[in-house]
């Protein structure tokens, strides 16, 4: 194959890839804006996400996952502005705010102390909120453009194993469920989580 021929098709090709990519950006904000649950990629598996202030649809992505709501849920956002709405900062110290700072963009997640406010939905039966400043490229336009965090879950039914592909969301949840096209980060682990307040860890990464 000469070398301006294949150079041409993979440019095609990658002109493919990004339309998809771009239409599927634009239907996943569509559905986050109208109360709906998606699912995306993240740096080990691919998420469901909603809007963390629509209770309409965080209720009925743990209905989806047939998870309580007594045990919480994560946000993950593009910069840690994003979610100090929902975190007790004033409660935390320099050397462990700088510890949790120092640990991102990247796959740490951090259980810190809720404000009183923030949604029971979100926190369960805690006075805390894991939370995330993901280094996704995905995750973080998807938070940047509709400005705030979303929620974070493992994309799988009861009983199933994590997503780790767009195939395998739509073979899990439907060929009609919104999913943004991409890939993860590769990571075979999820995200390790630990208490902001003490450093411990809580799961292994």
């Amino acid at each position: 194959m000469p070398a301006k021929f294949a150079a041409n098709l993979w440019h095609q090709e990658l002109k493919v890839i990004n339309s998809i990519h771009s239409s599927s950006f634009e239907n996943c904000l569509h559905h986050l804006r109208n109360h709906n649950v998606i699912a995306y990629p993240t740096e080990a598996v691919f998420g469901l996400g909603c809007d963390p202030d629509d209770e309409q649809a965080v209720l009925a992505l743990l209905a989806l996952k047939q998870r309580p709501i007594e045990k919480g849920l994560i946000l993950i956002a593009a910069d840690y502005s994003q979610l100090e709405p929902y975190i007790a900062d004033r409660e935390l110290s320099v050397i462990q705010r700088e510890r949790m700072l120092n640990s991102w963009p990247g796959p740490v997640t951090w259980v810190a102390p809720a404000k009183p406010q923030t949604p029971r939905w979100l926190t369960g039966q805690f006075d805390s909120l894991a939370i995330r400043v993901s280094d996704h490229p995905d995750v973080r336009a998807l938070c940047q453009t509709l400005g705030k965090p979303i929620v974070s879950t493992s994309a799988n039914l009861s009983g199933q194993p994590p997503c780790r592909s767009m195939e395998d969301v739509l073979a899990q949840f439907g060929s009609d469920f919104p999913v943004l096209a991409g890939v993860t980060g590769g990571r075979k682990n999820p995200s390790e989580i630990k208490d902001v307040i003490t450093g411990a860890l809580i799961r292994q990464g």
